[in-house]
């Protein structure tokens, strides 16, 4: 933690509102009912952690890296 009112330690925070508010719409001005709002948050949010292509990741879809980790051998190589 750092000194009080430091925007570094709500960098992570703010930096998934920015995406969030600037993918979310699509064209839409705006939603009729709260549930509405709140469902298109949600499905953008299914997209993200799913299909969503992420530069942290290489480009690479959050599901495929998953599937690479799972089929990865996690045991040690025996020693010589």
């Amino acid at each position: 933690m750092s000194a009080v009112g430091s925007s570094a330690d709500n960098a992570l925070a703010e930096s998934f509102n920015a995406t969030c508010k600037r993918e979310t719409p699509r064209g839409a001005k705006g939603w009729t009912s709260e549930r509405e709002a709140h469902l298109a948050v949600l499905r953008w949010l299914h997209r993200c952690n799913t299909r969503r292509r992420h530069s942290r990741l290489g480009q690479r879809r959050p599901t495929a890296c998953e599937q690479a980790l799972a089929t990865a051998s996690t045991t040690l190589a025996p020693a010589t």
